[in-house]
């Protein structure tokens, strides 16, 4: 055993003279004292001695391991006086204090996304959020979408080889809260859709969309209008002005688009408007009877109404960004100027 000894000091010291860094000795230490070490298990074997070998066993194990503890104690030392007479006999002064990191910031979607939720919040709605991976009867048979319609082509779907897809729109999540909580309903959700669009100045195959869901007794168009209208003003400012014009959604009858003035001119007619002074800013509709009845909701006694927007628009037209891509390229000179 006092050969076993004296060799685990002889390796040890061997050990902490090769250590450089503050770190390199706090390994040894651990290997030559720590709870899983050799030091540490001959102490364990110390009840399997004869009582009358225990004391002279136990006192050559203390003064093994007070002849380690030496030892890197004093490596330690000299490690630190060696680091500060570097530090010292370089062009850097150790008394000076140190450079605060800079700190970082919030995605530019992301401010938008919060924004925007705290606005439908104050309006009386509820967050719900989905599933990335749906169904085709989420994504759109239960939003009665025929079908042959083209969104459900592989040019506009990514379709996942067991059956399901990405979700195209975040309509889904309105299905799923329909088919597990009764009405009155009044839901927001926020989150990302795929599409098969190739990436240029406008779109892209990943996007942000936040879409809107109430159902209730006697709700109508007015309401939807008063929803969107209210959206504008407080996101744009009170002097926007909007416009509903009839269109076409497979899940909502009738259906509409809400139009805004252009907040780059005002109205007066640019570029980014195509010189028409209108900007599309929402598609909506009156939720389509067939919807409700997929779903077990009473036609005769509920009506509502869905709106969706994207994200990445509202974005865009927030802080003047020209091309969509810009969003996704993690341009530190881009995202620091929202820190």
């Amino acid at each position: 055993m006092q050969q076993q000894l004296s060799e685990l000091v002889r390796l040890a010291a061997q050990e902490i003279a090769n250590c450089h860094t503050l770190n390199e000795l706090a390994n040894v230490k651990a290997k030559f004292l720590g709870k899983k070490s050799e030091l540490t298990q001959l102490y364990a074997k110390i009840k399997d001695l004869p009582a009358e070998e225990r004391p002279a066993f136990g006192q050559s194990l203390n003064q093994a391991k007070v002849q380690i503890e030496e030892k890197l104690s004093a490596q330690e030392t000299a490690l630190k006086q060696s680091s500060w007479q570097k530090g010292k006999d370089s062009s850097s002064d150790l008394t000076m204090p140190g450079f605060i990191p800079a700190m970082g910031g919030l995605h530019p979607l992301t401010i938008v996304q919060r924004e925007i939720e705290d606005i439908f919040l104050s309006m009386g709605y509820e967050i719900a959020e989905g599933f990335d991976i749906e169904d085709e009867f989420h994504n759109f048979d239960a939003l009665n979408t025929p079908q042959d319609h083209p969104s459900r082509n592989l040019a506009d779907t990514f379709y996942l080889k067991d059956g399901n897809l990405l979700r195209t729109q975040t309509s889904t999540v309105q299905v799923r809260v329909m088919e597990n909580y009764p009405p009155p309903i009044r839901i927001i959700s926020p989150g990302r859709c795929y599409r098969n669009d190739k990436p240029d100045a406008s779109h892209s195959p990943v996007f942000h969309q936040i879409e809107g869901l109430v159902v209730d007794d006697g709700i109508t168009l007015a309401d939807l209008r008063d929803s969107l209208v209210s959206f504008a003003r407080i996101m744009f400012g009170e002097n926007v002005r909007t416009r509903i014009r009839p269109h076409f959604f497979p899940f909502t009858e009738p259906s509409a688009e809400m139009d805004m003035s252009c907040v780059m001119c005002g109205g007066s007619g640019c570029r980014v408007c195509k010189q028409s002074g209108w900007l599309e800013i929402a598609g909506a509709g009156m939720v389509d009877p067939n919807v409700f009845d997929m779903l077990n909701i009473d036609s005769e006694k509920y009506t509502g109404f869905a709106f969706g927007m994207g994200i990445d628009r509202i974005t865009m037209l927030r802080y003047n960004i020209p091309d969509l891509r810009i969003l996704f390229e993690n341009d530190l000179r881009v995202l620091c100027q929202f820190r």
